[in-house]
């Protein structure tokens, strides 16, 4: 299995300093428009590898490299084997310094949790991230969240609520006002061509995060063969 996925946004109402809301470097969020386009392959029918390239334009500048990310992800057990379906994920990234980012190299860690009830699903990811080269590497693990309610309503049109945020290092928490968190209502579905969208308009909650942050998110999946044979209905991992 080959997916192409293609995530923008642009901060509508941000920050006029860099360190800011979603920016992380010299670049202030205001006007900040971020374009990250993604490739993944299925390993097997449970865990899946993926290449993705981030760009952003920041204000009136032209569109420029703000890093790269390499990933793997996966799911322990069939669906529906355990109460909630579990999965993981790691990231290696790397940033363009100093302008996006602080940090040059970090790891990204997350288990996810999903449910499905009747029409709605619940998803939850709770996020730790350290930095491996740059400013912050002796620092301990930061903490941030990506959660989402989502209701199947139509194939095309279907509701949901997604949450984002981070409350900075597990040993040294940041001031509420200073964490970031934000609410999005979302729209998402089916296109024709077996395109599927994601469109919201997300509301920061707090002073450090972006006021208004809107996003459009694509998705094509197609099948192209696998390089591993199926996985084992009585494993759980492979």
């Amino acid at each position: 299995m080959a997916e192409y996925e293609s995530d923008n946004a642009v901060v509508t109402g941000g920050h006029d300093t860099g360190g800011q809301g979603i920016a992380a470097g010299t670049v202030p969020s205001q006007r900040l428009s971020c374009n990250s386009f993604e490739f993944t392959y299925g390993l097997t029918d449970r865990i899946d590898a993926a290449v993705n390239l981030e760009m952003a334009r920041p204000g009136d500048q032209g569109l420029q490299w703000a890093g790269d990310n390499f990933e793997l992800r996966g799911r322990l057990f069939d669906q529906e084997v355990l109460p909630v379906d579990v999965g993981w994920y790691a990231e290696l990234e790397w940033h363009k310094t100093p302008q996006f980012d602080d940090a040059n190299r970090e790891l990204e860690l997350k288990p996810i949790v999903e449910k499905d009830l009747g029409r709605f699903s619940f998803i939850v990811n709770p996020q730790f991230e350290k930095v491996l080269a740059g400013v912050g590497r002796v620092q301990g693990v930061e903490f941030g969240y990506a959660a989402g309610l989502q209701y199947r309503w139509t194939r095309t049109l279907s509701p949901g609520l997604e949450f984002f945020g981070g409350e900075g290092l597990l040993d040294q928490i940041d001031p509420v006002p200073d964490q970031q968190h934000y609410l999005f209502p979302v729209l998402w579905g089916e296109l024709p061509h077996g395109l599927e969208y994601n469109f919201g308009v997300g509301r920061g909650l707090t002073r450090g995060s972006d006021r208004v942050i809107v996003k459009f998110n694509l998705e094509l999946e197609r099948f192209v063969g696998s390089i591993f044979k199926a996985s084992s209905e009585n494993g759980w991992f492979f």
